[in-house]
């Protein structure tokens, strides 16, 4: 068996993938040979291809599969969909996505998608190659500072992406970029476990214990600060009786991560600038507000500070904010 074959294999999805996309090649050959059943055939054949991206996002070949067939069908409305969706794991560079309003995507819109995946490749070991071959590693750095990864396949993808730079030795770049990844997805604890747990390899008590936290406030149950206190006393004497990080450490580390989930806070129509604001709006209302306008990361973040600082009333919606991110 072929390296490839027993990759897929081992990845139960990626081989799902791989079998409903051969279903829909199958149904797209029926076409040809069927004329008469051209329609009911697509039908079956978008099925399949939809089914082959719902369970591999990261095969380029299912996105094509999927284009290719809603081009067959004359369904401009529908590649345009798919184009978004795959800007969306990519990052949703607004500026990209806007470029596609007057396109005439029949035409031209399996060609957009290629180019696309040839730029910006959804295999990390593609993408690294094409990096590297480009010296446009800063690029990347600042792209990942304005990109949108509340959705967890692009989170998923950049992730992968950022790890390649961990490998390559470049620990201080995955620290700073994986924190806009955290910011938009704080529910993301396997992330912030494996943070935490390279923070405490580098022996950055503080940073390795308010990653630990982190992980313990989305799942109490994991007790991950408090085994990680646990071996640094193990570890050291001078650890006995250490609770954490100063209440400055922990306020500055969570204003930090709400801010860079500002970036990404859904606007509201009539916003008013700060400089129009006469009245100050308390802690709480700005909770709500960020709550009812879905941006759970933002709130999750700022009601953690608060209570790092004694404000227990916020433990409600940090709750609630846990509950719209998971």
């Amino acid at each position: 068996m072929s390296g490839s074959a027993a990759d897929d294999l081992q990845h139960p999805r990626r081989n799902l993938g791989n079998r409903f996309r051969s279903q829909a090649e199958k149904f797209v050959k029926l076409v040809r040979k069927d004329p008469t059943r051209k329609e009911q055939n697509l039908a079956w054949a978008e099925q399949n291809a939809q089914q082959a991206l719902l369970h591999d996002f990261t095969d380029e070949r299912n996105w094509l599969t999927l284009i290719h067939i809603k081009k067959l069908r004359g369904d401009a409305d529908g590649i345009h969909r798919c184009l978004e969706d795959l800007f969306t794991v990519l990052g949703r560079d607004p500026e990209r996505v806007d470029d596609l309003a007057e396109l005439n995507f029949l035409e031209l819109g399996h060609d957009l998608m290629s180019a696309t995946l040839l730029v910006d490749p959804l295999n990390p070991d593609k993408w690294w190659q094409k990096t590297q071959e480009k010296q446009n590693l800063q690029d990347f750095a600042d792209r990942c500072k304005r990109l949108d990864f509340r959705d967890q396949r692009a989170n998923i993808t950049h992730g992968r992406r950022m790890q390649k730079l961990r490998e390559d030795g470049q620990v201080e770049l995955f620290i700073d970029l994986v924190q806009h990844l955290l910011a938009h997805r704080p529910a993301n604890f396997e992330l912030w476990l494996q943070l935490g747990r390279l923070h405490e390899g580098r022996k950055e008590v503080d940073e390795a214990w308010l990653c630990y936290d982190h992980v313990q406030a989305l799942r109490p149950r994991s007790e991950e600060r408090d085994k990680y206190l646990k071996r640094l006393t193990e570890r050291m004497d001078s650890a006995i009786g250490w609770k954490g990080p100063d209440a400055d450490a922990k306020t500055s580390f969570l204003k930090r991560m709400e801010k860079l989930a500002r970036k990404i806070s859904t606007p509201t129509p009539d916003a008013k600038s700060e400089a129009d604001v006469v009245e100050v709006e308390s802690e709480e209302s700005k909770l709500q507000a960020l709550l009812s306008a879905g941006d759970a990361e933002e709130a999750f973040f700022m009601a953690r500070g608060l209570l790092a600082i004694g404000e227990s009333w916020a433990s409600e919606y940090m709750d609630k904010a846990r509950e719209m991110l998971n």
